[in-house]
């Protein structure tokens, strides 16, 4: 028989995992798996648990939110062999698993996982560190991880905003030297003082469409090789806010506060240490981070076109 490992967040979302978990394990064994399950124990866990895995598993599904995801991903990178991965999404707001087209409920999920087409996705290096989806500091971002558990549950994406609605009096910026390189070996150097930037490879962002899709007009792709990179100016006074938070409303980049761009690698000093969230969850302090896009570096199953 096939292998499979199933490493699921039995507290992530709602705890839903435990209502399907049966019906899952099923839909994997009746496609001729030997399915294997470990819960997470702590935080950390799915990625050792990744990291260790054997070689002989042909597939490992992992049901949590991007923050598991991105577990999985860190060991499977870490571990220094690919395995296809599949995804069914327990969180509040499912990012990757919405960029993907995934569907929400698990059976479907589930279905896709044994059904679906291998898609090869690219995946951002930071530093010595993974992240699926996005690198993001500055405003708001410390509400990703900020948020309590039992707000998310009841709110989902509303309660990133009620989150971050608090932080908006207290603005901080940070004077960055931005270098993208290009593959040829240009640079672009910028420097500015900034309040919020992000290096995405996803459509959907804090459970919204990102900014990017905008500005890009639809040409996104998870595979390309290419990060989408969005900074945002420290406004001068509360007007330029006000225009920014428009533009943000609407989802458009205002060229007067903000810079968009393409790059596959970043590097990003400060004086200063800044605080960084890596696919929603802590990334540390930094004075200086390099982000590079691994591309293609995950094969994931996704629903048939």
């Amino acid at each position: 028989m096939k292998k499979a490992l199933f490493i699921l967040n039995p507290h992530s979302g709602k705890g839903l995992i435990r209502n399907h978990l049966l019906e899952i394990v099923d839909i994997l064994v009746k496609d001729g798996y030997e399915v294997t399950v470990y819960p997470t124990q702590e935080r950390g866990d799915a990625c050792r648990a990744m990291r260790e895995r054997k070689k002989s598993y042909e597939l490992v599904v992992c049901s949590g939110g991007d923050g598991t995801l991105d577990e999985i991903v860190t060991g499977m990178m870490q571990s220094g062999f690919k395995t296809t991965i599949g995804y069914i999404p327990a969180g509040s707001t499912n990012d990757f698993a919405n960029s993907l087209k995934i569907p929400s409920t698990m059976k479907k999920a589930a279905e896709v996982v044994v059904s679906g087409a291998v898609f090869s996705c690219d995946v951002g290096r930071f530093n010595e560190d993974v992240f699926v989806y996005i690198a993001a500091f500055g405003l708001f971002t410390e509400v990703s991880y900020g948020t309590p558990q039992e707000m998310k549950n009841m709110l989902g994406h509303m309660a990133y905003i009620l989150e971050g609605v608090k932080h908006l009096q207290n603005i901080k910026s940070y004077r960055l030297k931005v270098t993208s390189v290009s593959e040829n070996g240009e640079t672009m150097v910028i420097e500015d003082n900034f309040i919020y930037g992000m290096v995405t490879n996803s459509y959907s962002v804090g459970g919204f469409k990102s900014i990017a899709g905008n500005v890009f007009k639809g040409k996104i792709a998870l595979n390309d090789g290419l990060f989408e990179v969005t900074l945002i100016k420290m406004p001068k006074n509360p007007m330029e806010l006000n225009s920014i938070l428009a533009a943000l409303t609407i989802r458009n980049i205002d060229t007067a506060y903000m810079y968009s761009f393409k790059s596959g690698r970043l590097i990003i000093e400060s004086e200063d240490e800044v605080a960084w969230t890596l696919d929603g969850e802590f990334g540390g302090s930094h004075r200086k981070v390099t982000l590079t896009n691994e591309k293609q570096a995950m094969d994931i199953v996704v629903r048939n076109c």
